[in-house]
């Protein structure tokens, strides 16, 4: 999402999904959030349907434009309150280190193209809502 994101082999090659108007779609995606939020999980949804996606570990860095070290044309940015990341990672996840990945993430946040609160939304609706909001913004002058 490498230290700046964690790119596979043949990320260039993504394409041919199975969403009409997503092969060829050549858009980098960029997906940032906290820790539990689901990056990992829309990413590899968003690459079965042919975007080429990746996660930025900004949330783990000092830099604090790491993300933009992976040159996005779109930036997701996904949010998580802490009951939920709790729910998701154990009761004892700390709050100061929560506090703390959201610091990190402010400046990928301000700058993000969408931003997705997951607290309360399980992996399908994240993922639809993320690749309709994709699809609408591709069929937008200069999308």
């Amino acid at each position: 999402m490498s230290v700046v994101a964690e790119a596979r082999p043949g990320d260039e090659a993504i394409g041919g999904g199975a969403l009409d108007g997503v092969a060829g779609d050549r858009r980098r995606i960029v997906v940032v959030g906290p820790c539990a939020s689901g990056k990992s999980t829309l990413v590899e949804g968003l690459r079965r349907l042919g975007y080429r996606a990746m996660v930025s570990g900004q949330e783990h860095s000092e830099i604090p434009t790491l993300w933009r070290h992976a040159e996005p044309d779109i930036v997701v940015a996904l949010d998580v309150d802490l009951p939920a990341l709790r729910r998701r990672r154990g009761e004892e996840w700390p709050e100061w280190l929560y506090r703390l990945q959201r610091k990190r993430l402010w400046g990928a946040v301000a700058a993000a193209d969408l931003r997705v609160d997951t607290s309360a939304l399980g992996p399908d609706p994240i993922l639809q809502r993320v690749a309709e909001w994709l699809e609408r913004r591709a069929s937008q002058p200069g999308g």
